[in-house]
């Protein structure tokens, strides 16, 4: 007998890499929409920089969608019926992080201080719930890369 996914389970067929009305099935329609307004987000903002590319991670960690361009810029995880970004912070960007950490919202900075570094930096998985969970994570792309001179 198949088990009920759980929030929080990957997509985990790995035959065809999931498409949009996938991603929208699984994560549901209000993740969706944060799904879209932040690929569209990225698209206005690093027009033609980044090609999202779909990656198989296993059967534990099932698909997700990285954009990437000579290094991560930002990790797209469609859960069930949850929507999280992930988003490494290498040296340089944690130094700017802390030069803001008061300007940062508590539950982001609460994230970042029980992040774990590694040696490529920290890990952030923010879970994108609201239009503010959104808004944290474009300020820390924009923070991670500059917009191109001919985007914004």
């Amino acid at each position: 007998m198949e088990q009920s996914p759980q929030i929080g389970d990957r997509i985990t067929d790995k035959s065809a890499s999931p498409d949009d009305t996938t991603v929208r099935d699984w994560i549901g329609p209000k993740a969706f929409e944060h799904w879209a307004e932040l690929r569209n987000w990225i698209e206005e903002h690093y027009p033609g920089v980044f090609a999202p590319d779909w990656l198989y991670r296993g059967q534990k960690r099932g698909w997700s969608l990285r954009y990437k361009r000579s290094k991560a810029f930002c990790t797209f995880l469609p859960e069930y019926r949850k929507l999280s970004v992930e988003v490494v912070l290498g040296t340089a960007e944690r130094e700017k992080f802390e030069a803001r950490r008061y300007e940062w919202r508590t539950q982001l900075v609460k994230l970042y201080d029980e992040a774990q570094t590694y040696l490529d930096g920290k890990w952030l998985r923010v879970a994108i719930s609201s239009a503010a969970d959104r808004h944290d994570v474009t300020e820390l792309l924009s923070m991670k890369r500059r917009f191109p001179r001919s985007g914004r």
